[in-house]
């Protein structure tokens, strides 16, 4: 089965947000996986995201593959509530490139019991939750794990504009941390904010 990749594009009252960022990602991914595509003109989102004034607030999904882009398609977007946090621990688990086979990903997601969604802990350091990046708030700086399990456009975007600062974070610094913000392509800084006492051990 050949492999398939993602770009999620938040669509806000019809633009794109934070194409370059995608399209660096994008790139970085097809030159790994994809060399022979790296030879020719790589796809350029811009021409490729078309989304209509209509849309105030949807999710655009890019998939592509071995032949380019294979997919782009539009869907409404509603974000979801998060209160509890369950902590996991693997590893092994590797997810450096955003891909559509998110079994392990799945697998871990299932363990949270009762909770809303996880957090991964690998080599007893804290990296994301199933679909979003992370940062805690020390009293000083927001501070976001130095190794997450995919490097996101946002969380991209936010250590350029030194809102964020990358630290090794262990379980006893989430605990101890004032607050903490979930955030991805679709959930802006602070749109979620959870409190350490909606941690699970």
């Amino acid at each position: 089965m050949q492999q398939q990749f993602i770009e999620t594009i938040k669509i806000s009252n019809g633009k794109a947000a934070n194409l370059p960022y995608h399209q660096a990602r994008m790139e970085r991914t097809i030159r790994h996986f994809f060399p022979q595509l790296a030879l020719n003109t790589m796809p350029r989102l811009q021409d490729l995201i078309t989304p209509k004034d209509s849309m105030s607030l949807f999710k655009a999904r890019v998939v592509y593959g071995t032949h380019g882009v294979e997919l782009v398609e539009y869907a409404p977007y509603s974000m979801r509530q998060i209160s509890t946090l369950k902590i996991v621990h693997d590893d092994t688990i590797s997810y450096s490139y955003k891909c559509t086979d998110r079994s392990v990903l799945n697998a871990l997601t299932a363990q949270k019991t009762d909770c809303d969604e996880i957090i991964i802990v690998k080599n007893n350091l804290i990296t994301d939750t199933s679909f979003t990046n992370l940062a805690i708030f020390d009293g000083n700086s927001w501070l976001t794990p130095k190794h997450p399990l995919l490097h996101g456009t946002r969380r991209a975007l936010l250590l350029d504009n030194g809102l964020i600062k990358e630290a090794d974070i262990t379980e006893d610094d989430l605990m101890k941390a004032k607050r903490i913000r979930l955030f991805n392509a679709m959930i802006d800084f602070g749109e979620r904010e959870i409190e350490p006492s909606g941690i699970k051990l």
